[in-house]
């Protein structure tokens, strides 16, 4: 730009030159500006046509062009196409598995929670019920509320499919899809009890400030990508692993020790094929794998205040930590969904190779780049001011609703996975602060002998669709689906169940080969024949097997040990008191719809 000026001064001085002179030093700045760069579309810039030094080949006038630094167009689509990916697989899993654990006879009917919480807030459903339980199902028809579930989700997964297919979205998309999920999440009760429902939530609410308020392109020139928001996506990155990483130093002491990863891949909730061979890595991988991880998520954030570079560098080092995460076990898409704010580590330059040269959004990016560089960016308008003004209201509040969450990362009492305002805007994260040594696994079983203490009675097993059971059953793998059952049957696993009094909810249904519960589980053992007539479950400590040794030859993945009863057997009959003290739908009375 300088050289542009000091010879355009130049011309303008030498009053004696001829305008072809001054068209050909025009003709010159413009091929040294920004070194022979050129943007496709640009025209004007090259010799005259038919002139001499003209190649004839317009090909060969068109040099490579590359996006530069510092803008965050191309950022912005490839962010809002992650968060459509991760929204789209939450609403998935929601509409195949939402009536059977909320639904109408579901193990806990959200229309159930609904009217305790309208009960608690004096019986009406007006701003209390809303701050307590923030959800559009409030407003809908409560007198099927499995359709209301299923439409809910069926309109997530469209607009997510959208956003996801064409890079496409504005603020009304994006906020429907937040509004859709929070209100699963504010029904969902236990099941939707995880620390990436808050997580999905917190990132979707800055996909709102990434998009045009109407407008739906990839690159909307009125509506540059805010440095604000792409600040507070590396924000919540460092907030994400510097939580992970405080609670495993304050935590469990093998992480101290450097001994956990000697446990975590047989122990965590769902392991997936890599996990067996992992687990049985050296001990000297072990202890570098902890070492790694405390480096990854205590001082690696950091790299994002130290300039581009650096924040680059971090981002490169977070997603390929939640690779290996997501290659060593199910964790449901919690690292899929972390790997979206360490994408705003990156700017249009780095991201660039992720989109074809002849692509629109890359051409528009490489225009307006070009007119920024020659001053020809137009004036904002009043829609672009009351923007920015929005920008910086987002982070004002942002800025207040961490300070709790700053504290509560510098506190030696630190909770993980905790909200501190009713709508999850900014939250505290953490995973695995405390690692179990040993896996227990609750088995069900069934019978159809009529005294279930005959030593003659044969005990059949349910299998569920990925929790370890059968011995021989290689482990799954389905990351970033997520099978809330089976999850939760993990924790209830080291708790008793007088502590999970759902297990007792699903042995009932099991004994009535209750369609909907059948539906999560996949293998019912007494499929085709009557239901069983007691059901029990019993509690077994889990092994993977050596390579190598007699039982992995045999196709055994799981070795284990009978600890003892879970829950003694029961029938249906004597469950009846149960469920009805708990205002259980019993069985055989079918749940009223009133």
């Amino acid at each position: 730009m300088c050289l542009r000026h000091v010879t355009l001064s130049s011309v303008n001085m030498a009053a004696s030159a001829t305008a072809a002179e001054s068209s050909v030093r025009k003709r010159r700045v413009e091929s040294r500006r920004t070194g022979t760069e050129r943007v496709p579309g640009d025209s004007g810039d090259g010799a005259p046509s038919g002139g001499s030094g003209s190649s004839g080949d317009p090909e060969k006038e068109k040099p490579f062009v590359s996006v530069q630094p510092g803008t965050y167009w191309l950022t912005r689509i490839v962010l809002l196409r992650a968060a459509a990916f991760i929204y789209f697989v939450a609403f998935t899993v929601a509409y195949n598995q939402n009536k059977q654990l909320i639904g109408e006879n579901g193990l806990m009917p959200c229309k159930s929670y609904l009217n305790s919480v309208k009960r608690y807030v004096g019986g009406k459903i007006g701003a209390a019920a809303l701050a307590y339980t923030p959800s559009i199902l409030w407003f809908l028809d409560w007198s099927s509320m499995d359709t209301n579930l299923d439409a809910v989700a069926w309109l997530g997964m469209a607009l997510s499919g959208f956003v996801l297919v064409t890079g496409m979205a504005n603020m009304v998309i994006m906020v429907a899809l937040w509004v859709l999920y929070h209100s699963l999440v504010n029904v969902g009760q236990l099941w939707y009890s995880f620390g990436w429902e808050s997580q999905l939530l917190e990132t979707g609410f800055l996909a709102v400030f990434l998009c045009p308020l109407w407008t739906l392109s990839q690159v909307p020139r009125r509506c540059p990508p805010s440095l604000i928001c792409i600040w507070t996506y590396r924000w919540l990155i460092v907030r994400i692993m510097l939580g992970a990483g405080l609670i495993k130093i304050r935590g469990d002491k093998c992480w101290r020790e450097l001994t956990c990863m000697d446990y975590h891949y047989e122990t965590q909730p769902v392991p997936n094929p890599m996990s067996y061979y992992l687990h049985h890595s050296p001990w000297w991988f072990h202890r570098f794998e902890t070492l790694s991880n405390h480096f990854i998520e205590l001082i690696a954030p950091f790299f994002t205040f130290l300039g581009r570079r650096m924040c680059m560098v971090n981002g490169a080092i977070q997603i390929l930590f939640q690779v290996v995460l997501i290659i060593s076990g199910n964790l449901s898409f919690l690292n899929w969904l972390t790997i979206v704010p360490s994408l705003a580590c990156f700017d249009d330059a780095s991201l660039g190779f992720l989109f074809s040269c002849g692509s629109r959004a890359k051409e528009a990016v490489l225009e307006i780049q070009r007119e920024e560089a020659t001053g020809q960016t137009p004036k904002p308008t009043k829609g672009m001011l009351m923007r920015r003004v929005a920008n910086v209201s987002l982070a004002v509040l942002i800025g207040c609703l961490s300070v709790p969450v700053v504290m509560n990362l510098l506190s030696p009492r630190q909770v993980m996975n905790t909200s501190f305002d009713p709508l999850r805007i900014v939250n505290t994260y953490g995973a695995f602060g405390s690692i179990t040594k040993e896996r227990t696994e609750v088995i069900f079983q069934g019978t159809l002998s009529p005294d279930p203490k005959d030593p003659e009675a044969v005990w059949e097993e349910y299998q569920f669709q990925c929790k370890p059971g059968d011995l021989y059953r290689r482990p799954c793998l389905i990351s970033p689906y997520h099978y809330r059952l089976d999850w939760l049957m993990w924790f209830a696993a080291f708790q008793t169940y007088e502590q999970s009094e759902w297990i007792i909810h699903i042995a009932g249904r099991l004994l009535a080969n209750d369609s909907a519960v059948l539906s999560l589980i996949d293998r019912n053992p007494f499929q085709g024949r009557d239901p069983p007539r007691w059901v029990r479950g019993e509690h077994f400590r889990y092994k993977f097997t050596q390579p190598g040794s007699a039982s992995a030859a045999q196709g055994k993945w799981w070795l284990r040990k009978r600890i003892g009863a879970y829950f003694p057997a029961v029938d249906l009959e004597g469950l009846r008191g149960y469920f009805q003290s708990r205002n259980w739908p019993h069985p055989h009375i079918p749940p009223s719809r009133s």
